[in-house]
């Protein structure tokens, strides 16, 4: 009968709902930060591509000085 006893309060400490509000919290905050590690990684390296094109592109243009 103690084994039983002791089986129902590690039930009882299982659906307690204390903390839980913190739980989610930890959950959605960690949700997020991988989401936007997720997307930095993935624009990355075409950021760069474009930066390098871009840079080109205005180095190769010659500037005007007459109105």
């Amino acid at each position: 009968m103690p084994q039983r006893h002791r089986f129902s309060l590690r039930l009882a400490g299982v659906r307690s709902e204390e903390g839980a509000i913190t739980v989610d919290w930890v959950v959605l905050t960690a949700l997020l930060v991988s989401l936007g590690f997720v997307t930095g990684t993935m624009i990355w390296g075409k950021t760069e591509t474009v930066a390098d094109r871009v840079g080109q592109y205005v180095g190769s243009r010659t500037v005007n000085d007459q109105p």
